[in-house]
């Protein structure tokens, strides 16, 4: 298969999910490496057959750092400006197409 008929599969299987970190403050209070602000610090791609809790899943797993940094891991573009970047938690966000999902205690809510 030529670069151009796999790229187009890809974009025609996949879709990519932003995942937002956001200032966390009431979960955390003011720990340091939280934002004050939401930033958007990833794009992860997902195929786009899957259900949004596996997508979620996957966003999630994906910008958290377990053996590695997490920016390294397969399908995610970085958008964090600096050097490192902390993973998902607790009060971030994802948007899968032209919803968005907050990261809870136990599993996501629709905001």
């Amino acid at each position: 298969m030529s670069k151009k008929t796999e790229a187009l599969m890809s974009t025609f299987k996949n879709e990519e999910v932003v995942v937002i970190h956001s200032a966390n403050e009431s979960f955390y209070g003011s720990m340091a490496g939280f934002e004050d602000t939401l930033r958007t610090v990833a794009l992860v791609k997902v195929d786009k057959s899957l259900s949004i809790s596996k997508k979620l899943e996957i966003a999630f797993t994906k910008t958290n750092s377990i053996n590695e940094a997490w920016w390294s891991n397969e399908g995610v573009t970085p958008m964090f400006p600096d050097a490192a970047c902390r993973s998902t938690s607790v009060g971030d966000m994802v948007i899968i197409g032209t919803e968005k999902y907050k990261c809870e205690m136990s599993g996501w809510s629709k905001v």
